[in-house]
C-alpha cells in the first residue's frame, strides 16, 4: 500500500525512487503532507485523497494542541494548502470536505474522530477496488490483450488498484494473456510503477514507448485499452493522464474498446462537461529532463499538461464501484450514482 498510518505518524512510499529503491517517508504535519502531494510522493487520483484525509487528521492534531477552542479556525489554511496540491484530481477534494463535513459533531480532542474517518475512507477503496475489479473482468472476452496507461494500480489507489485492479481480477480469471503498459512520459508512471505492480503479482508485462502504441493496435495487438480516471464530468468526460485522449482517438479509429475505472468519488456532477477541468500544468523541468539529467539543448522551452480530456463519446464503458455505465451519458452517470 503506497499510504499507511502507524505509530500516529503517517507513512508514504516515495513513488519518486521505485523501482530502484523502496523508501518510506514519514510525516507528522500536514503542510509536509501538502508538499509530498504536490512532489509527486504519491500520486493517483484515490491516493491522493486518503493521503489528504491523513493529513487533516495531522492538522487537526496540531490545531488541537496550540488552541483546543479554536481548532477548527487554525486548521483552515492547511486545509486549503492541501485542496491547492493537486488541482485536476476530484477525489482531493471530496475527501476534503468529507473529512471536514466530520467538524460539527466533534467535542474535545478531534483527533481520534477524525483518524477513524480517515481509515474508513481509505478502507472504502481498497473494497471499491476489489468490486471494480470483478466487474471489469466480467466485460473481458477470454485470450484478452490489454494496454493500459499511466499507473491506475494499488500504488495510485488504497490498494489493488482501479484499472491495473480489472487486469489482476481478469488475469486471475484466466481471461488475460497479455499486458502491454505505455511507459508514460514525463514522469514515466508506466515504466516505473505500472510495470513493477505487475512483476510483483507475476503478471507478465511487455513495456512500449507511448509513440508505438498506435502501431501496435493497428497490428491488431490489442483487444481493450484499460485506463483510470482523475476525473469524469456530469456528461462522461473522462480526465486522465496525458495520453489517454490518443489512445481514445486511436481505440475508435481501429475498432478498440475504451475502458474507464474509477471509484464513483472521482464522479464530478458539478462539472457540465470536461471544458471545465482545470487541467494542472507542473514544472518544464520535468519534460527537459530525466532522472535529473538534461536531455534538451539549453533555451529549449517546454509544454507540460499533467492531463488531458478524453470525450465521452469515445468511452465505451465507465466501470464503477456501484456498477457499469456503457456508452456513458449525463443521464446514465446519474442513474449510476442513485443507486
Amino acid at each position: 500500500r503506497p499510504v499507511y498510518w502507524q505509530n500516529d505518524q503517517l507513512h508514504l512510499i516515495d513513488q519518486r525512487k521505485l523501482p530502484n529503491e523502496e523508501i518510506v517517508i514519514i510525516l507528522e504535519k500536514a503542510p509536509y503532507v501538502a508538499v509530498a502531494i504536490k512532489n509527486m510522493v504519491v500520486r493517483g487520483a484515490p491516493a491522493i485523497g486518503i493521503t489528504a484525509a491523513y493529513g487533516v487528521v495531522l492538522g487537526a492534531k496540531t490545531a488541537y494542541a496550540a488552541s483546543p477552542d479554536n481548532w477548527q479556525t487554525l486548521i483552515e489554511t492547511e486545509m486549503q494548502q492541501l485542496a491547492e496540491t493537486r488541482p485536476t484530481a476530484v477525489n482531493l477534494a471530496w475527501a476534503l470536505e468529507r473529512m471536514k463535513a466530520c467538524f460539527s459533531n466533534i467535542t474535545g480532542n478531534p483527533v481520534s474522530i477524525l483518524l477513524e474517518e480517515a481509515k474508513r475512507i481509505h478502507q472504502e477503496d481498497i473494497d471499491a477496488n476489489h468490486r471494480m475489479g470483478d466487474l471489469g473482468a466480467a466485460l473481458l472476452p477470454s485470450n484478452c490483450r490489454v494496454l493500459t496507461h499511466c499507473n491506475a494500480g494499488a500504488l495510485a489507489t488504497g490498494g489493488y488498484g482501479t484499472a491495473l485492479g480489472v487486469i489482476r481480477s481478469a488475469y486471475a480469471a484466466g481471461k488475460i494473456n497479455q499486458v502491454y503498459a505505455d511507459e508514460t512520459r514525463p514522469w514515466l508512471q508506466g515504466a516505473r510503477l505500472t510495470a513493477y505492480e505487475l512483476l510483483q503479482d507475476n503478471i507478465p508485462v511487455t513495456l512500449l514507448a507511448d509513440s508505438a502504441a498506435a502501431t501496435l493496435m493497428q497490428q491488431k495487438k490489442v483487444d481493450w485499452i484499460i485506463v483510470g480516471s482523475d476525473r469524469i464530468t456530469a456528461n462522461g468526460d473522462v480526465a486522465n493522464k496525458i495520453g489517454t485522449y490518443s489512445l481514445a482517438v486511436l481505440a475508435r479509429q481501429l475498432g478498440i474498446k475504451l475502458m474507464v475505472v474509477a471509484p464513483t468519488s472521482t464522479i464530478d456532477m458539478n462539472l457540465a462537461d470536461g471544458s471545465q477541468i482545470v487541467i494542472e500544468e507542473r514544472a518544464t523541468d520535468e519534460v527537459l529532463t530525466i532522472g535529473e539529467k538534461h536531455i534538451a539543448p539549453s533555451g529549449a522551452k517546454a509544454w507540460n499538461p499533467s492531463f488531458d480530456v478524453t470525450p465521452a463519446r469515445l468511452v465505451d464503458v465507465i466501470v464503477t464501484e456501484k456498477g457499469v455505465v456503457e456508452q456513458p451519458t449525463r443521464e446514465g452517470l446519474a442513474e449510476l450514482l442513485s443507486l
